[in-house]
C-alpha cells in the first residue's frame, strides 16, 4: 500500500482525507492540471507525469518555486526560523511585519511557511491593503515538516507552478489533459461567508462561471474537469451539465474546538 502524503503546509479545506477518492474519480491522463492547488495534497497523491499547478495566492506560488528551485537551501533557511524564540507574540508580530514590507522573494517565502505554522489555525488571510493579518496561533512547540518539504521538492520536479486566474489556466489545457478543480466553497447557509477568500473575490458569479468553463473545455478539447464543492441545491444546480455527479459525506469542524465536528455532504462532478 503506498503511504500517503501530508501537506507541509495547513491549510483551510485541504483535501488530504479525500484524495482516495479523488483518485478513484480522477480519468487518466499524462498532466493534471489544478486551476486551485491550495496545499497540493491532491497532487503529492496522485500518479501524474506531468503536473501544472496554478494558485491565485502569488506568495503560495512563490514558496512552491522556493522549493522548487533549490530545495537544500530552502529547508535549511527555513528551519532556522522553528526556534523557541520565534514562538512568541512579539516575535511573530515583528516577522509578520517585515513579511508585509519586503519584496524579496526569498525572505517572503521562508516567513511565508513560518506564519503558516505559527499562526492561528493555519489560516492563510490578508487585509483589503494586501497585508497578511493572521494572529499569533500559541502553539506549544510548531512542527518543522522536514520530511513533507523533502517529499515536495522531489514531486515538484514534475511541476510547473503559475500564478493566474483559473480561466486563464483552463486556457493553457491540451488533449489529453484531466483538470481538478477544488475553489473556494459555495456557502452551507445564508449566515455563512466567503470571508477566507473575500480578498480573491471568488464569489456566487464566479461558481457558476468555473461551471462555464468546465462545460466550454471538454466541449471544445479531449479535456476532462473533476470539480469538487458542497452539496447544495445551488450547486447541484451550476453543475446540471456534468456527466456524473457523486455526493460523499465528509467530516468538518464546526467550531473553534476540533473535537466538535459533523458530517457534511461534498459533491464531485464531472465534465468530459
Amino acid at each position: 500500500m503506498v503511504k500517503k502524503q501530508r501537506a507541509f503546509l495547513k491549510w483551510a479545506g485541504g483535501k488530504y482525507s479525500l484524495t482516495e477518492k479523488i483518485n478513484t474519480l480522477l480519468p487518466s491522463g499524462k498532466r493534471l492540471i489544478e486551476p486551485f492547488v491550495g496545499a497540493g495534497s491532491v497532487f503529492l497523491n496522485s500518479d501524474f507525469e506531468h503536473y501544472l499547478l496554478n494558485d491565485i495566492n502569488k506568495d503560495l506560488i512563490n514558496l512552491y518555486q522556493a522549493i522548487q528551485q533549490d530545495p537544500v537551501n530552502f529547508i535549511d533557511d527555513a528551519k532556522r526560523f522553528f526556534v523557541s524564540e520565534n514562538n512568541i507574540p512579539e516575535a511573530y508580530y515583528h516577522l509578520r511585519s517585515e513579511f508585509n514590507a519586503t519584496i524579496d522573494k526569498h525572505y517572503r517565502s521562508l516567513l511565508f511557511l513560518y506564519m503558516n505554522r505559527h499562526g492561528y489555525n493555519g489560516l492563510c488571510r490578508y487585509n483589503k491593503s494586501g497585508g497578511y493579518n493572521v494572529p499569533f496561533g500559541k502553539y506549544k512547540k510548531p512542527y518543522f515538516p522536514q520530511a513533507e518539504l523533502e517529499f515536495f521538492a522531489e514531486k515538484a520536479k514534475k511541476a510547473i507552478f503559475i500564478c493566474e486566474s483559473y480561466r486563464q489556466t483552463f486556457a493553457r489545457a491540451n488533449d489529453g489533459d484531466v483538470i481538478y478543480c477544488d475553489p473556494p466553497y459555495v456557502p452551507l447557509s445564508k449566515t455563512a461567508s466567503f470571508t477566507s477568500y473575500a480578498g480573491n473575490g471568488f464569489g456566487l458569479d464566479e461558481q457558476a462561471d468555473l461551471a462555464n468553463a468546465a462545460e466550454e473545455v471538454t466541449s471544445e478539447k479531449k479535456v476532462s474537469v473533476l470539480i469538487s464543492n458542497h452539496d447544495t441545491i445551488w450547486t447541484r444546480k451550476i453543475y446540471q451539465g456534468a456527466k456524473t455527479r457523486k455526493s460523499i459525506k465528509v467530516s468538518r469542524t464546526i467550531s473553534q474546538k476540533g473535537t466538535a465536528r459533523k458530517k457534511v455532504a461534498e459533491l464531485m462532478v464531472l465534465y468530459k
